[in-house]
């Protein structure tokens, strides 16, 4: 359609411009059917028998929030 009659045809609300996107998926260098497990401690005994070199680690999350405090108690009046 010639852009005047677009704006005319959308203007009197006949006509909706839908934007549609499309992904492709595939395979990535690091693709794999098995699940391998990632290791979250680092032991004494990995450390003296020199496993933890082949061994995948879990990397840390710093910026994630912890436990909320457990404190304070209600007031006797209240309980």
């Amino acid at each position: 359609l010639p852009e005047r009659d677009r704006t005319e045809l959308k203007r009197r609300k006949l006509l909706l411009e839908v934007t549609l996107k499309t992904y492709w998926i595939r395979k990535g260098r690091a693709f794999s059917t098995a699940v391998a497990r990632q290791e979250t401690e680092l032991t004494p005994e990995m450390i003296a028998t020199g496993s933890w070199r082949q061994l995948p680690f879990k990397p840390y999350n710093f910026s994630a929030l912890g436990l909320p405090p457990a404190c304070g108690h209600l007031h006797p009046l209240l309980k």
